[in-house]
């Protein structure tokens, strides 16, 4: 017996009639702005976001096809379809596909998702409270406050999503919006405050795949590289120098002698802080280049940190993010040591390499074990994260956010901020991770936006 959300027989029945064009042309509403954009044929999208993803697109232009009603009897496909083949279908089927039939995609807000359970939908475009969604299959990889555009469909006292939910980023979500206003503005021509009814979401299901696609497909034909850079606006390649000890030299000598060097700021009896410069609150360097974030490290009193020494058996080890750092902290440290260290050590990874080797690791290191890195990295998240709610915050408009709470605007994208966060901190490959376990409700108590964590 054919489960009841089985919609093969609805597929098979393409075939009818000229069904299949229809479809082709419903496809093409979906597809041709990309392939136009990026040269491509519809296969090789495919091929560049790989068989799962294209599946799914197909699945998303196949449900808005669904929905569709066509002259000269003002009926859709699944009307045609039951008409004729209804009788093979179950009740229960009967509903799905006639749901469907009606159903508009949206974007949602994820939250509070019990795993191979449900979750909880906040509707971003049409408003309103969350719904529970009754979901198995994506509940075990969505992540608190994602966005995903899907098709929510009331069965029975039950809401399900379609088949063909995508994750969107923020920028995708902000592209989707942009392109729904400029829509409702040619329906309406007038000025009005948009309104994202049903009729407008169910014409405009082809932005929901134009958006995600043109966020996806250049990371996916390596078009536009992220460039991360550090505070000296310095490409990001990490450099471990290790420097081994002289024989006869103990590492509580190296200690003694690299005490009172100004540059180092002694953190533990292994562990030190290379810093440089004091840098400017309100206006950090500009990126050279548009695709380029700049990342870094301060101390409390915004100096740069420019790298680490660490005390390692017989070897001391600096650690480093660029190819200049590396031959200053290098040159440093011969001058203060002179001959009590031996020739360094060199090896260098670039982000592309670390992140592939760390591909498939279920621990961090074992000389870190994780009781030991959670409370170090969530003491040093509780230190930065304080320190941000006085700095310029760009998604606030560069506003701190104890300031762009004083408005009911600014406390709404206050939340969304602090949503951002929680949704990248959780995205963590191992859920173990310092990073994805740590709690981000102090801040929301602290700015006193609670109420919108929701």
């Amino acid at each position: 017996m054919k489960a009841s959300h089985d919609l093969s027989g609805l597929v098979k029945f393409l075939s009818r009639d000229d069904w299949a064009f229809r479809f082709e042309e419903v496809m093409g509403a979906h597809f041709w702005a990309a392939m136009d954009a990026f040269d491509l044929e519809h296969d090789e999208i495919g091929a560049a976001i790989g068989e799962h993803w294209a599946r799914t697109l197909w699945g998303c232009a196949f449900e808005d096809f669904l929905t569709q009603v066509f002259e000269p009897d003002g009926q859709t496909f699944v009307d045609a379809y039951l008409k004729r083949r209804g009788w093979k279908e179950s009740i229960q089927a009967k509903l799905y596909m006639k749901a469907l039939s009606v159903s508009v995609m949206s974007l949602y807000e994820v939250s509070e998702i019990v795993s191979g359970k449900s979750f909880l939908a906040r509707d971003l475009i049409r408003g309103g409270t969350s719904m529970l969604v009754s979901e198995g299959t994506a509940t075990k990889t969505l992540n608190l406050w994602e966005r995903v555009a899907a098709r929510v469909v009331p069965i029975g006292d039950k809401h399900i999503i379609a088949g063909g939910l995508l994750p969107f980023s923020l920028e995708a979500s902000n592209a989707l919006l942009e392109g729904l206003k400029a829509l409702s503005g040619k329906r309406r021509r007038s000025k009005a405050k948009p309104s994202f009814d049903d009729d407008l979401l169910r014409a405009a299901a082809p932005l929901f795949t134009h958006a995600w696609l043109f966020d996806v497909l250049p990371k996916a034909l390596g078009q536009t590289p992220l460039l991360v850079q550090n505070s000296d606006c310095e490409d990001i390649v990490f450099h471990e120098v290790r420097f081994p000890l002289e024989t006869g030299i103990t590492p509580e000598d190296i200690v003694a002698r690299l005490e009172g060097v100004a540059e180092l700021r002694q953190e533990n009896s292994q562990f030190w802080n290379w810093l440089g410069s004091r840098l400017p609150r309100r206006s950090p360097r500009p990126a050279r280049s548009p695709n380029a974030v700049t990342t870094g490290v301060t101390m409390e009193d915004n100096t740069a940190v420019l790298g680490n020494l660490e005390l390692r058996e017989r070897f001391l080890i600096l650690s480093v993010n660029s190819v200049s750092r590396a031959a200053k902290g290098a040159t440093l440290l011969e001058n203060v040591l002179g001959k009590m260290v031996r020739a360094p050590l060199t090896t260098i990874q670039t982000i592309e390499q670390m992140k592939a080797s760390k591909s498939g690791r279920e621990s961090p290191p074992a000389d870190i074990p994780l009781e030991v890195a959670t409370p170090l990295v969530h003491a040093m998240l509780d230190k930065q994260y304080r320190e941000i709610l006085d700095q310029p915050v760009g998604m606030l408009g560069d506003l701190a956010p104890r300031a762009a709470i004083r408005s009911k605007q600014g406390r709404e994208k206050v939340a969304e901020w602090l949503k951002y966060l929680e949704y990248r901190a959780a995205s963590c490959q191992n859920p173990q991770d310092p990073m994805a376990t740590y709690d981000f409700s102090w801040i929301w108590r602290e700015l006193k936006v609670e109420d919108l964590r929701r």
